[in-house]
């Protein structure tokens, strides 16, 4: 399928974009008029359906769709569709306020019972979002739609930041969904699909103020390298999360302009612990983890565009990234991890190939990745570089998107690197609990890895529960210092996120939560 929503590609901060003018001042292309904006993408999507994760980012992501409540830049919960919401004394019961003024695409408006339709939709194909916001019941009035969940959730606003919970007209049926996409509110409405280019237009019954372009092309361009070129020829506007190595490119101020932050996503390596699995051993985990030397990474090869790794969440959310850094359980030790070896049984290298044996056989870790993200390749080098040093071999595994996301969700890999945001469905918890909770009678099925804490779960459980902040801060602290403990994944870093664009571009800031690139708040200089 040749299509601009399905490529090999991965997103967490999930993404580059570029956003490509026919009118951008300078370069090799002319103008051709400031009504059309083209816009580079790589993009796993196979398709448009808002209850797929991939479908669904893709719809906030080139300003096709919005949710009830979107993400502020410092990751507190804003009113988007919903102009207001609150939750009732019982703790169960919850109303929000849909904004009169919305309305989608083809002119009908935004109601509570449209809302409500859209919600149910997604609930109904989406295992993973129905367990996440416990719905046992809605109602609608008017633009008052009701939620009643099962249980407390006092985190429920943010559960439906998260893109499966795209707010769509449900009524409108005559059309191809994974292509076209479904009506929704955004900005932008999908036109036409050939190829590699899908073309948007404006939406003419957009509700939030003016649509800054006509027509707006996304063009898909999965090389890093041909993305930061064609920046730099003058070919596009704009490229996000451009990699370390061609930042330096962009540094005179005349004409390109870098925004940057501190992600609230990371890159990590998730780890097969299944039976009969190398790493089933805590032991090699550990030593893994011990031999890596991710300060060197970060700042040399990643020329400090990342922050050193180790605990599960990004260090801008603010659950105790210092404290856990300092408990030890990530720290550069190779002799440690020597040691950690031997007491596996890997003491001798009998062939003399450089790799530790044991019972004749070479110690040996499968590690797939993808190369679409310019530092992944980088980190996985890295990996095979620093483990060989010990006597391990790291068979480096290279694969398209499609790939890498069968081997997500069936977990036939050793290593997996994995770009993920560690704020998932809005929160810390359900982002740690989709990776490393036990999964029990399907209750997880994102956890395939066999991973498994009875620690772990049982702090996850009280913490399900807990309404105060501080309470749930120890918490999400004491269930990163279980997983380090465990080595239940390697962390590499997390990552600045960027976006560096043509100063003839205004409003290209980046923003740390990344369901949301192609706004209405992107224009150009007049």
């Amino acid at each position: 399928m040749n299509s601009v929503w399905k490529k090999t590609a991965m997103v967490a901060l999930a993404g580059v974009f570029v956003l490509t003018a026919a009118g951008c001042g300078g370069g090799e292309k002319k103008a051709a008029g400031n009504e059309t904006l083209k816009v580079g993408v790589m993009n796993e999507a196979d398709g448009l359906e808002p209850a797929d994760p991939d479908g669904g980012r893709a719809l906030l992501r080139y300003g096709l769709g919005e949710t009830l409540v979107k993400f502020d830049n410092n990751m507190k919960t804003a009113p988007w569709l919903a102009e207001s919401w609150k939750m009732d004394g019982d703790r169960l019961t919850w109303t929000f306020i849909i904004n009169s003024k919305a309305t989608f695409s083809n002119g009908k408006k935004v109601t509570a019972e449209a809302v409500k339709a859209s919600l149910e939709r997604t609930l109904a194909k989406s295992a993973e979002a129905k367990g996440w916001a416990m719905i046992e019941s809605m109602q609608a009035d008017g633009q008052r739609l009701t939620i009643r969940t099962k249980k407390p959730l006092p985190g429920l606003p943010g559960v439906l930041c998260d893109p499966r919970f795209t707010v769509t007209d449900t009524s409108a049926t005559d059309r191809d969904m994974q292509k076209m996409g479904p009506v929704c509110t955004g900005p932008y409405m999908v036109k036409s699909v050939s190829g590699n280019r899908t073309a948007l237009e404006a939406n003419p019954h957009y509700w939030n103020g003016p649509v800054p372009f006509k027509s707006v092309e996304l063009v898909s361009m999965d090389d890093p390298g041909a993305r930061a070129m064609a920046l730099k020829k003058g070919e596009v506007d704009a490229a996000a999360a451009v990699s370390s190595g061609d930042l330096a490119l962009f540094k005179d101020a005349q004409q390109y302009r870098v925004s940057e932050t501190p992600s609230v996503s990371s890159v990590l390596a998730r780890l097969n612990v299944r039976q009969g699995r190398a790493l089933a051993d805590k032991r090699i985990r550990e030593a893994i983890s011990a031999c890596l030397d991710r300060p060197a990474w970060c700042k040399v090869l990643l020329k400090d565009t990342f922050i050193p790794g180790g605990p599960a969440l990004a260090p801008r959310l603010g659950y105790g990234y210092e404290e856990l850094i300092r408990s030890g359980y990530c720290r550069f030790d190779p002799e440690k991890a020597k040691k950690l070896l031997a007491e596996a049984g890997y003491k001798k290298d009998a062939n003399r190939d450089g790799i530790l044996d044991k019972d004749g056989k070479n110690l040996e870790i499968d590690f797939t990745f993808y190369t679409s993200r310019g530092e992944l390749p980088l980190f996985a080098e890295a990996v095979k570089s620093d483990a060989k040093r010990i006597g391990i071999r790291i068979n480096l595994k290279p694969v398209g998107y499609a790939d890498w996301k069968r081997a997500a969700k069936t977990g036939e890999y050793d290593m997996l690197l994995d770009y993920g945001m560690t704020v998932e469905a809005g929160s810390p918890l359900q982002y740690l609990d989709r990776y490393w909770k036990t999964d029990t009678k399907g209750s997880n099925p994102q956890n395939v890895s066999g991973y498994s804490n009875p620690e772990y779960d049982a702090l996850s459980d009280a913490l399900a529960l807990e309404t105060d902040p501080l309470k749930q801060k120890q918490g999400l602290i004491a269930m990163q210092k279980a997983l380090l403990k465990d080595t239940a994944a390697i962390v590499f870093g997390y990552p600045k996120a960027n976006i560096v664009s043509r100063t003839g571009i205004t409003g290209a800031d980046v923003q740390l939560c990344d369901y949301y690139w192609i706004t209405k708040d992107w224009k150009r200089k007049e």
